[in-house]
């Protein structure tokens, strides 16, 4: 017999649906981008080594709090914001300058982020994947179920912060020992953060702080260039999916090229020579 479709195109059985296009194949995509991402991020943390190649500095690693000498492709304690390795460090875990930053870069920037984009395909009836004796009730998926979404409104501030941080490391890549010069490297790490803020300043989140909670753009003059301020906002909000996905595989780019060049794999073309 038949599978019958009730009222919106909801199969009888569970699961069911009368789509007939391929709507899995972008969450399946999300979720084996983000696991790569994940497992390598994690990798590098684990490493604390091979993170550093005068003047490149992982944007994994970024702020370095501190460094333990000896470190093979670690960078001079000089370096270090607040000098050599902690005593309390617990002997347990390794002694990766990542584990102090790596939370604080990563999951406020993507990983809270980005599954704005999967989520809703899971619980949403948009896929079809409601069954239809499932009792409607009004959506209350960001106040309910997915109320930790809401935490990347928070984390727009500190991505913010790192944004700065992350330019002051790409503007330092192009000085070695004093000397100004270009390198691979030099771009790669400068066109990180660009990415980053690209994505960061066309986030939803920051298109509402500039101008979403305007009532009248043409009130005063003050209201006015907000409203343009706005508007760039929102070209770059447009593309946040895209400069999401760049950002978030350049990131992973820029440490595999500073630990491949600090391992002597690759060789970092330069003006210094």
């Amino acid at each position: 017999m038949a599978e019958q479709i009730a009222i919106g195109g909801h199969g009888d059985r569970f699961a069911s649906t009368a789509r007939t296009d391929r709507w899995w194949v972008g969450p399946m995509l999300t979720v084996l981008g983000l696991g790569g991402f994940c497992v390598y991020a994690t990798w590098a943390a684990f490493q604390g080594e091979h993170y550093y190649v005068a003047p490149y500095l992982s944007p994994f690693y970024s702020p370095l709090l501190f460094v333990k000498p000896g470190v093979v492709g670690g960078a001079p304690i000089s370096d270090a914001w607040l000098g050599a390795w902690p005593t309390w460090w617990p002997a347990f875990l390794p002694a990766s300058p990542a584990f102090l930053i790596l939370a604080f870069r990563l999951v406020p920037g993507h990983l809270l982020l980005l599954p704005q984009g999967l989520l809703p395909f899971f619980f949403r009836d948009a896929t079809g994947l409601r069954r239809h004796r499932v009792p409607r009730k009004r959506y209350e998926g960001e106040t309910a179920l997915l109320l930790f979404q809401n935490l990347h409104r928070y984390a727009l501030y500190f991505a913010i912060v790192f944004i700065f941080i992350l330019y002051y490391d790409g503007f330092s890549a192009f000085f070695r020992e004093g000397r100004f010069g270009v390198g691979v490297g030099s771009i790669v790490l400068l066109i990180n953060p660009t990415l980053l803020a690209a994505y960061t300043f066309g986030c939803h989140s920051f298109r509402h702080l500039i101008g979403g909670r305007l009532d009248c753009f043409s009130c005063d003059a003050a209201a006015g260039a907000r409203h343009g301020f706005w508007k760039r906002v929102s070209s770059l909000n447009a593309l946040h999916m895209e400069f999401a996905w760049m950002s978030l595989f350049w990131v992973g780019f820029s440490d595999l090229y500073v630990r491949l060049v600090s391992m002597g794999i690759l060789h970092d073309f330069s003006t210094w020579g």
